[in-house]
């Protein structure tokens, strides 16, 4: 499937799709490798773009959280 939309000025195609995949990935609505292809990054590469954009790669509750931590 392919999506055409006009960029606004100043947003470059490759800034577009990061974006995009950044958001995807955010909403868990793609997985992280898939997010990462979408925009053009290795996994590792695109983990740290997340943390640029304070995007948490763990998505757990404070209480799944409790139970992760309390687990070990």
């Amino acid at each position: 499937m392919n999506l055409v939309c006009e960029l606004p000025m100043g947003i470059s195609e490759n800034e577009a799709k990061l974006l995009l995949a950044i958001k995807l990935y955010e909403v868990n609505k793609i997985s992280l490798g898939k997010a990462a292809k979408l925009a053009g990054y290795s996994k590792s590469a695109f983990i740290e773009v997340l943390g640029q954009y304070k995007v948490p790669i763990f998505n757990y509750s404070a209480e799944e959280l409790r139970e992760e931590v309390s687990n070990d």
